[in-house]
């Protein structure tokens, strides 16, 4: 959890993975958020942001989109500006989803996949998928509202087995 009192601000959350062998389709890694109402902290989430998206009020969004990886460091960022989200929302949680377009592919079939989210120059989190090898989806953090307003981090690196479309969908549910 966050240590700061005054809770989140703008956080980045990036992603990176080398591009597929030379021949081989290309491998594409989005990540993805969902945001919950405080009345529904774990049902549907009222919106899904990703690469082709932004929140409703500007305050979630891509800032850089990579449908091959590039193997060039982070390729992929989304900025989440926590201070400015709306009090009708309490959860919000980040995954990434491994498009499955040229069949099945996990994180241990992706080559340097890594993620980091940050609030400015403080690291919150640093992952490489290893313990979600045989997943094609995780989720990797989750931002929660507390009783005074504030935000705050947990980490939340848990594997799931679906395309990113269904993940987007059952990503903040309850599941263990």
């Amino acid at each position: 959890m966050s240590g700061v009192g005054d809770g989140l601000g703008k956080v980045e959350v990036k992603l990176r993975w080398d591009p597929s062998p030379y021949g081989e389709p290309p491998r594409h890694l989005d990540i993805i958020a969902a945001t919950y109402s405080v009345d529904d902290l774990h049902g549907r989430p009222v919106y899904v942001v990703h690469y082709d998206s932004r929140s409703p009020d500007g305050t979630i969004n891509m800032t850089r989109h990579s449908e091959t990886g590039m193997g060039y460091g982070f390729v992929e960022a989304m900025v989440l500006e926590f201070d400015r989200v709306s009090s009708a929302y309490g959860r919000v949680v980040v995954g990434v989803g491994i498009h499955q377009d040229s069949g099945p592919r996990t994180f241990g079939e992706i080559a340097n996949a890594g993620v980091v989210v940050v609030e400015g120059y403080r690291q919150l989190l640093a992952d490489d998928f290893t313990t979600v090898a045989d997943a094609t989806a995780a989720t990797v953090a989750e931002f929660t509202r507390d009783e005074s307003g504030a935000w705050r981090f947990h980490g939340m690196v848990r594997g799931y087995d679906s395309d990113p479309v269904l993940f987007a969908a059952e990503m903040g549910s309850m599941r263990q």
